[in-house]
């Protein structure tokens, strides 16, 4: 499966006293993974929305492994592990600048449309970007 690397400075406001990446900012990375991902593929996630899909999540889970810590630069690389139906699935790691594996994740996401909140195959042209990569 294709896959995706960006890379992302720890911020100040990320991190709790101690200078350690607070659980909840690994969300925000691993998102940042997932549309780079999409836009690396060709696929703008601002344009998808426009269109009335949004993808939203309906089960993640993350593996917390070592700690990462303020000002640490760290590589979120996000692969597509499967897309069936309405349904997205992607496994995503960060990597320190080491190259230490500090968390796993695993994230399933819907396609729906925005008006009615409910679940819909991917536009055409979506579906033959992910086809060509699965």
């Amino acid at each position: 499966m294709k896959l995706n690397e960006v890379q992302i400075r720890v911020r100040y406001s990320e991190t709790d006293q101690m200078g350690v990446v607070y659980h909840g900012s690994y969300v925000p990375y691993f998102e940042i993974g997932r549309v780079e991902w999409l836009r690396n593929q060709g696929i703008s996630y601002k344009a998808l929305e426009e269109s009335g899909v949004a993808l939203p999540i309906v089960s993640m889970h993350i593996n917390y492994k070592k700690p990462a810590r303020y000002d640490d630069l760290l590589t979120v690389t996000t692969r597509l592990q499967q897309y069936k139906g309405v349904k997205i699935e992607f496994d995503c790691e960060i990597r320190s600048e080491s190259d230490e594996l500090l968390t796993t994740a695993h994230f399933i996401l819907v396609f729906v449309d925005v008006k009615t909140g409910r679940p819909i195959v991917p536009p055409a042209e979506v579906l033959a970007i992910i086809d060509s990569v699965s």
